[in-house]
């Protein structure tokens, strides 16, 4: 599967966005606690986040033409294209430290297999992980890496 084959071009009027940018459903248990291992585990610092309920999140996306309330997949744009569902993780995946890389592995998989897989997974996080009642709110430590 080629995550770059289909990911869309970053809508016009979001170039100035800080990129690689992941943007995340801020109430989702399951989708904070990616974000702190990916806190934990980006050495480089390269990975900004922005919370699907905020400002450019709602912005990105109504402007992908992406349900602005029902976030079935998490964004991840670097190089002015955006990655959704199995394929931006794949693209996240490369900010890892190398003993994760091969977990890249998972890009053998046909892309409507992963899709499936991921989608099985979203539509039931809530139910298995939980929700908070507010977006996640970054510590002082950390503020600097996120947009909104």
């Amino acid at each position: 599967m080629s995550p770059t084959a289909s990911a869309p071009l970053l809508p016009v009027g979001f170039a100035q966005l800080p990129q690689p940018l992941y943007v995340f459903d801020g109430v989702c248990v399951l989708c904070s606690g990616t974000i702190r291992f990916l806190l934990k585990r980006d050495r480089s610092h390269s990975i900004k986040f922005a919370a699907a309920q905020g400002p450019t999140g709602q912005a990105l996306f109504k402007a992908l033409g992406l349900p602005a309330d029902d976030f079935e997949t998490f964004l991840f744009i670097e190089r002015e294209r955006v990655y959704l569902k199995s394929a931006a993780i794949l693209r996240f995946l490369r900010y890892l430290p190398p003993w994760w890389q091969p977990l890249r592995l998972l890009a053998l998989l046909p892309r409507s297999i992963a899709d499936r897989l991921y989608l099985w997974i979203a539509r039931n996080r809530y139910r298995w992980f939980g929700r908070t009642a507010e977006c996640l709110v970054p510590d002082p430590a950390i503020a600097s890496r996120f947009i909104d």
